[in-house]
């Protein structure tokens, strides 16, 4: 039963006791529930929140800014920190309040966050702070973001060794539910010894949801009756001297630590392993999860724990151990693993507890019996691996039974079926469709430029010329040193607006005072892109920033950005200059010649803040669009390389790949239209044109409703399902929503989104479990061969070995959307093909006799949406009709709501979803899919390119084509019986130089009206075209000064008339009096034409068996001369270098070898 009008806001509502939380969203809470126990208890409290943002504890600003009012009803302070150290002295500040009889409130409690390498660098104000101590009634959590395996920063790491060094104690969650608990606990340890205390934050507590008790009373905190609190306590006071402090950190506040562990069992005993307990396993947080998880892999449950001598113990707070605990959990044991993540923490504190015990049991932990790695310190372990650690060890024992050792012989041929192949593709991480970076990464050749952190981080696997980097605010420190001892006299360094803020204006200062030659591209996007889009501290301005830079003393500041006539007089320091963005070449060339230090800022805004705004109305949306004639374009991917943008996508038509702007996430950037070519048009007024009756007449939304409803999955034990996409486009979304409607049935959920960076176009894979309740729910991340269902958003993350291991064979059901989406590399490369027939081959080996569902989602949502996101949902709905979702749609409907994201389209896509399982033809019936193309034959490719250089130039250009082509044909047949492929590859090659785009064509390709019809099907609104063209004649005007090459410039619909008056004159094409055809480009067309039939000729004398694919590949060289202008003539240099090469093994063909018989 789906509860009863439910909000996003009853997360909140305290009298609400059971939620679902994101760990994120738990700290929320935590801080509420601590005021109002406060207030329970007499004490008038205020909180403080502050810290700086990044993975795996990037959502916690947006959470906190979301819930600001509600906040501020509970006294709590909310302030995004400068950086990670400046942040942690204000809470230290918070510590300080009424020390002095100045505060508005008896104490205030402080939470601190920020990633692994935000702790690196505060460490000097943790050990300031503990030693100073904490408020009587405040208290101090650290919240430790750390990411094991390095999804989403430059290194991974492992933050308890800071607090160890700082003597925080550090407390581990397993989970959201944890994340409440240990930070009531965290804030009461201590207010009680003095301390700040850490808490672990990875992604599996902070960045995962799951159903909590949120009971203001379910923590229980007691106060410890064997410790005698010394004169003046242990809190924080006035006065105090550093010697004191540390002294009475060791002598007093470590032993307060210890006896709260104790009175309030922070580290317990889960199972006892029975009357004759033989193994133990020892073990915490996200590692605790797993060997839950590993023993249910082995089917031991707490009842067969205890029957098979199996005791388990849980650790609350790693460091500093408790002793007694540890002691009584290994009385009576043989053997004890010790199960943790990174190096060992808790087995170094277990061996030397135990070391003078008469009769200790033997420990392992990071190396076993023979000193070889047992739970690695690299990477991340896994509940497989575990499984087969235990269970060897305890056939080993004798401590097993034969489904036990079943099940380690299993799990051995599950670890060894693993996926281990070479993948057929992959989505690595990207900038997003109109990010400013695409054109502000960029340097002049022979240059070379630095990364930094930030989403341009990425630069560096794009070409660029941008290599190396620094930790956060050390931008171009690292240049300081090696400059002196570099032949290199000059570089760029890349550093984004937030970093600058945070201190990378130091490493300025830095290179300032030693002189060095270096150009700070400062990459100003209005926004913190990276960890979430927020907010820039202060408001900061590009005017701003440049007084700053200028007064540190910068030898030349310059502003590049997309649009200059923006800013006001007086916003910019006086004498400032502005260039546009396509100047960037020319001023990043002047600036490299400047000795010391020149700055450069680049303006423009985000593209995903400028998305997220323009849904709220608070950015400029222009209603235009850019269109690609796809008649007109050659494939030559020159928009792609001048705008690095993965919106582009391929077209395939019968003349071969062309291109298409995604309009779905095309962000507006407009740089694609520098591509040189004239195929690109603007439309102003063009809105994209949704479908008509997708979701309308009532006779369909009738037959929607009345679907019927599936039977859903048995929960007897918890059911895994992971949902694989693309960073960017909603697929998260489907985890929400899945999340939510467990929740409002009732059931217990819990997730993991593995985003990181990929995040940023790259490969996602959700994790998530729905069980009876959240007590059935232990690790979330799904292991080797343990998938329920498999809804792949994306084919080739659904291929890829992550998720391709997790498909149990012949259980796992899978539904996968066969759209082969474009990766990456396709922005450089434009013969990039996704290998879908590969990558659903690799699926098919893996599911084997499973459920495997095939249908292309993409198709179908641009289809009925005119938007390929709602892709997603679509998905989900067809899963859910299958039977394979364990939640009702009633549930997810209303979850959908709930969400608040385009409602109604992700409602009627996960309808359509159930339809298209139920009854694929009623839905093909309302989009008429495309039908599907057979491969043309010889006579096809033909009689095509007859009717289009009839239409071109006349019958007898067009005769002249089909006569080399049936010659060449007929002489295959001699030669090669049964073969056309020669003959094929001609009519290719043949037609693409016969038809080149001459300014005749391009008029009539123009105005032909197949491209105005086109634009009419997409869009709707009054449409007003604009041209992008380089024209000869004005080629001296408009040339690009750093390049030589003609630069295109824009003109509008007035060129239609001249288009239809262009297209006229084909007559002229060759003739006297084709003044275009005097042109050096034209010229080499035509002689390309000759050329080739020159080729042709040869291949005729010299083919036969030996050189038949030679001469193929020789007549489909043409196909490689794309483009336009000096894109082509670039492509023609290196396709008669190929020329060359293959005429040689024309000439001269090596014999086959043929093996002894």
């Amino acid at each position: 039963m789906v509860k009863s009008s439910p909000t996003l806001d009853d997360k909140f509502d305290l009298n609400d006791t059971h939620q679902l939380l994101t760990g994120a969203q738990a700290i929320v809470r935590l801080v509420m529930m601590q005021q109002v126990r406060d207030k329970q208890a007499g004490l008038n409290t205020g909180g403080y929140v502050s810290g700086y943002r990044g993975s795996p504890i990037a959502g916690l600003e947006g959470a906190m800014l979301r819930t600001r009012k509600l906040l501020a009803k509970h006294n709590v302070v909310f302030n995004a920190g400068l950086n990670e150290d400046i942040a942690a002295t204000a809470i230290w500040g918070t510590q300080q309040a009424e020390m002095r009889g100045d505060g508005k409130y008896d104490g205030v409690f402080g939470i601190w966050y920020g990633k692994g390498p935000g702790v690196d660098r505060t460490g000097d104000v943790f050990r300031h702070a503990n030693h100073a101590g904490t408020s009587k009634n405040g208290g101090v959590l650290a919240l430790l973001g750390d990411d094991h395996t390095c999804e989403s920063s430059t290194s991974a790491h492992q933050s308890e060794f800071a607090m160890l060094d700082a003597m925080i104690p550090v407390l581990n969650p397993a989970g959201v539910q944890e994340i409440l608990d240990y930070g009531l606990l965290g804030i009461a340890l201590s207010r009680f010894a003095g301390v700040w205390v850490g808490i672990k934050c990875v992604k599996d507590n902070i960045e995962s949801t799951a159903t909590v008790d949120g009971r203001l009373d379910r923590v229980q905190v007691k106060i410890p009756d064997d410790f005698v609190m010394p004169p003046g306590g242990l809190n924080i006071r006035v006065g105090d001297q550093a010697l004191d402090k540390e002294a009475r950190l060791h002598d007093y506040k470590r032993t307060a630590i210890l006896a709260f562990a104790r009175a309030n069992k922070l580290d317990r005993i889960v199972t006892s392993g029975g009357p004759d307990p033989k193994i133990g396993i020892i073990t915490t947080g996200k590692s605790y999860l797993d060997v839950r998880a590993a023993m249910e892999e082995l089917g031991i449950d707490e009842i067969k724990a205890n029957q098979l001598g199996l005791r388990l113990y849980k650790v609350g707070m790693p460091w500093p151990l408790e002793a007694e605990g540890v002691k009584k959990f290994a009385e009576g044991l043989d053997l004890i693993l010790v199960v943790e993540e990174k190096r060992s923490l808790i087995e170094t504190q277990v061996k030397e507890q135990l070391y003078d015990l008469p009769n200790r049991p033997r420990v392992l932990g990071k190396k076993d019996e023979n000193e070889q790695w047992l739970f690695p310190a690299k990477g991340a372990l896994e509940p497989t691996e575990i499984a087969l650690a235990l269970g060897e060890r305890m056939i080993r024992g004798g401590r097993c039974d034969e489904g036990i050792r079943a099940r380690v012989d299993e799990l051995k041929k599950i670890r060894g079926n693993k996926a281990l192949s070479a993948e057929a593709a992959t989505r690595i991480p990207y900038f997003c469709p109109g990010c400013p970076h695409n054109s502000s990464t960029v340097v002049p050749e022979g240059s070379r430029a630095y990364a930094g952190i930030g989403c341009h981080y990425m630069a560096q696997w794009m070409d660029r010329k941008t290599e190396g980097w620094t930790h956060m605010g050390g931008e171009g420190a690292n240049w300081v040193g090696e400059a002196p001892f570099s032949k290199r006299k000059h570089v760029f360094q890349n550093l984004g607006d937030g970093t600058y803020m945070h201190s990378g204006s130091l490493a300025i200062r830095a290179a300032v005072a030693t002189n060095t030659n270096i150009t700070y591209k400062i990459l100003y996007n209005d926004a913190v892109a990276m960890t979430g889009g927020q907010s820039l501290e202060s408001g900061t301005t590009v005017g701003r920033i440049a007084a700053q830079v200028l007064a540190e003393g910068v030898k030349k500041l310059v502003v590049v950005t997309d649009e200059p006539h923006k800013y006001p007089s007086g916003f910019l320091p006086a004498g400032t200059p502005v260039f546009h963005r396509r100047d960037l070449m020319k001023v990043q060339k002047g600036l490299a010649q400047i000795e010391g230090v020149t700055a450069l800022i680049y303006d423009q805004t985000c593209a995903a803040e400028k998305r997220r705004r323009r849904k709220r109305g608070a950015f400029p949306d222009p209603v235009k669009r850019a269109f690609i004639n796809p008649a007109v374009c050659e494939g030559c991917g020159d928009c792609g390389v001048k705008s690095n943008c993965v919106a582009i996508v391929p077209h395939e038509t019968e003349l071969g790949t062309k291109r298409a702007i995604d309009q779905s996430t095309c962000n507006k950037d407009f740089s694609c239209i520098n591509g040189f070519c004239p195929s690109f048009v603007t439309v102003h007024g063009a809105v994209p044109r949704k479908p008509k009756g997708a979701a309308g007449d009532g006779g369909l939304a009738t037959m929607l409703a009345s679907l019927p409803e599936p039977k859903q999955p048995d929960l007897d034990k918890p059911y895994t399902i992971i949902v694989t996409g693309v960073g960017g486009t909603g697929v998260v979304t489907i985890s929400a929503v899945l999340g939510q409607a467990a929740h409002l049935d009732g059931k217990g959920f819990g997730s993991i989104d593995m985003t990181g960076l990929a995040q940023k176009g790259g490969a996602v894979a959700c994790h998530i479990r729905v069980a009876k309740s959240a007590d059935d729910i232990h690790a979330i991340r799904i292991g080797t061969a343990a998938s329920d269902l498999v809804i792949g958003c994306d084919l080739v993350v659904t291929a890829s070995n992550k998720v391709l291991e997790t498909i149990r064979p012949d259980h796992t059901a899978v539904v996968a959307s066969t759209y082969e989406m474009p990766v990456a590399d396709f922005t450089r490369n434009p013969d990039l093909k996704v290998p879908g027939a590969a990558l659903l081959r690799a699926i098919e080996e893996r599911v084997r006799k499973g459920d495997l569902h095939k249908l292309d989602a993409h198709e179908l949502a641009v289809r009925l949406f005119a938007d390929s996101i709602a892709s997603n949902m679509f998905m989900l709905g067809y899963a859910y009709q299958l039977g394979k979702v364990p939640v009702s749609a009633e549930a997810i409907e209303k979850a959908i709501e709930l969400n608040g994201a385009a409602i109604e389209m992700n409602r009627s896509a996960f309808r359509f979803g159930r339809l298209a399982a139920h009854d694929m033809k009623a839905i093909e019936r309302i989009v008429k899919p495309r039908t599907a193309k057979t491969a043309p034959t010889l006579a096809d490719i033909t009689a095509t390119r007859v009717t289009y250089l009839t239409d071109y130039q006349d019958a007898a250009y067009a005769k002249r084509f089909s006569d080399m082509v049936d010659r060449i044909a007929k002489l295959e047949a001699e030669k090669l019986p049964g073969s056309t492929a020669l003959a094929e590859a001609v009519a290719w090659g043949y037609y693409k130089l016969l038809s080149y785009k001459d300014e005749y064509e391009v008029g009539r390709l123009q105005s032909d009206g197949r491209l105005e019809q086109a634009i009419k099907d997409a869009f709707d609104g009054n449409h007003k075209l604009e041209f992008h063209l380089a024209p000869p004649a004005f080629a001296w005007f408009f040339r690009d000064k750093v390049t030589g090459h003609p630069r295109k410039i824009s003109l509008g619909a007035w060129m239609m008339p001249v288009f239809r008056l262009l297209a006229k004159g084909k007559k002229l094409r060759g003739t006297r009096w084709d003044l275009f055809g005097m042109t050096a480009e034209r010229k080499l067309e035509r002689q390309m034409i000759l050329d080739y039939e020159a080729v042709l000729g040869e291949i005729e004398r010299r083919l036969s068996k030996e050189t038949h694919a030679t001469a193929i590949a020789l007549a489909r060289l043409p196909e490689e001369i794309r483009g336009f202008g000096h894109v082509k003539l670039a492509n023609y240099e290196k396709a008669k270098r190929k020329e060359a090469s293959l005429l040689a093994m024309l000439r001269d063909p090596k014999p086959a070898r043929v093996a002894a018989e």
